[in-house]
């Protein structure tokens, strides 16, 4: 880097957008026709919650959008501060709006309010005292108020991609006046560490120009010894978990091996504790492949066991063992099915006592009440199998479980077809 430019400002803050056309990478809000543009045409902005990853231009677009529509713009973080602070917030809006100056006031972080603090945003947006724009990494469904998200449209600003975090690349070179001592494989490699944050990639962009000498040129081994390597952007306990986890089930259920690997090694790099991958791939066997398999469950509950045993790094093995036998297995959710729907069944017929031959008969009273009277035990009958009714007698028969034709489930269907065929005789009296 130029030693002129060494003292300057952070080079993030130095490309900072002057207007919204200068936004990287989020045209579906800032393009022509769209949402924000929209907004800043006809003067008249809205309470909104920005919705995205770090580094996507949040902050920006807030501070843009106030300036272009001659709003005040106020800057508070949930991290640091309390309902003092936003009481003051409010004072100073409210002392503004009556001299005719509206008011845009970002609240980065803003899931970290608790309930209460966020309810006492309402008044004041419904008021008009601010136009409140609230930004939050948090999937805003789980994390605000119902009362807060009817107030505010909801806008997704999306992570960069390479051509986005390039463009970002080329903006600092033209500004630094001088290459990224990067070759070509190096520099494809610095746009995945940044992993979708604009403001990560100029951080290492300036972090390479420090570190490199006079005609050095650095390959991506060199690269990431130098930028060492950056954490994925993953919370597990927050909405990158459930998007990860999602991906896996759902490369399970589709069949694809490979799929399910990548997300299963993601959430391991990232730091995911192993035996709740193997708490779910046993979840994933019930679901989904059930009786078209029964033996997924057995390789599940055995990966589980093999790393609880073996531990990192060995007993990962396992579980990628498992992901593949789930994935390539035969798939069929009828257990799943037919387990809610007997639930729902449960529920709805109440306390219903089982038919009085299979109640079984302790003492001389029962007897005499009829407890187990008629009943056939099933392996001293033809087929061993007597046909009997074991619902309650106020119920009709109910087929909760329909198997598949895939797998093991064939031969099941074929079964109880056949005993389907023996009751139905039995029942005529054949």
């Amino acid at each position: 880097m130029a030693a002129s430019t060494a003292a300057a400002r952070p080079l993030a803050d130095r490309l900072r957008p002057k207007t919204l056309s200068e936004v990287v990478g989020q045209t579906h809000l800032t393009g022509e026709g769209g949402i924000l543009s929209r907004m800043l045409a006809s003067k008249n902005l809205g309470s909104m919650i920005f919705w995205g990853p770090p580094g996507t231009g949040k902050t920006t677009v807030a501070r843009l959008l106030a300036n272009d529509s001659d709003y005040a713009f106020e800057q508070i973080s949930a991290i640091f501060s309390g309902v003092a602070d936003l009481k003051k917030v409010f004072e100073s809006a409210r002392m503004r709006r009556s001299n005719g100056k509206p008011t845009l006031l970002f609240v980065d972080e803003i899931h970290r309010f608790n309930r209460a603090q966020q309810d006492s945003f309402l008044p004041v947006m419904e008021d008009g005292t601010v136009v409140l724009v609230g930004a939050t990494t948090e999937n805003p469904s789980f994390e605000l108020n119902a009362a807060l998200l009817s107030r505010a449209r909801v806008l997704t600003f999306k992570a960069h991609d390479a051509a986005s975090l390039g463009a970002l690349l080329d903006r600092a070179e033209e500004i630094e006046n001088e290459r990224l001592p990067l070759d070509d494989e190096a520099r494809q490699v610095l746009l995945r560490l940044a992993d979708g944050d604009g403001r990560a990639v100029l951080s290492l962009a300036e972090e390479i120009w420090r570190s490199a000498k006079p005609g050095e040129l650095f390959d991506a081994d060199a690269l990431q010894t130098i930028v060492q390597r950056r954490a994925p952007v993953y919370d597990k306990g927050q909405d990158g978990h459930y998007n990860l986890i999602s991906a896996l089930h759902k490369s399970v259920r589709g069949s694809d091996p490979d799929a399910a690997l990548y997300w299963l090694c993601r959430m391991l790099d990232a730091g995911e504790d192993p035996l709740y991958l193997g708490r779910r791939l046993v979840r994933m066997a019930s679901e989904d492949i059930g009786l078209a398999d029964p033996h997924a469950l057995r390789v599940t509950l055995a990966a589980k066991d093999a790393y609880d045993y073996l531990g990192s790094p060995e007993g990962e093995l396992a579980l990628a063992e498992a992901t593949v036998y789930l994935a390539a297995a035969p798939k069929s959710n009828a257990v799943y099915t037919a387990y809610k729907q007997a639930m729902r069944a449960a529920k709805a017929h109440g306390s219903l006592l089982p038919p009085r031959h299979i109640l079984n008969a302790p003492t001389k009273l029962m007897k005499e009440e009829g407890y187990g009277s008629g009943y056939s035990y099933d392996h001293d009958q033809p087929d061993a199998f007597s046909g009997q009714t074991y619902f309650p007698d106020e119920m009709e028969r109910e087929t909760y479980y329909r198997p598949t034709r895939y797998g093991r489930e064939e031969w099941i269907g074929e079964r109880l077809q056949h005993l389907a065929r023996l009751r139905a005789q039995r029942d005529r009296g054949d």
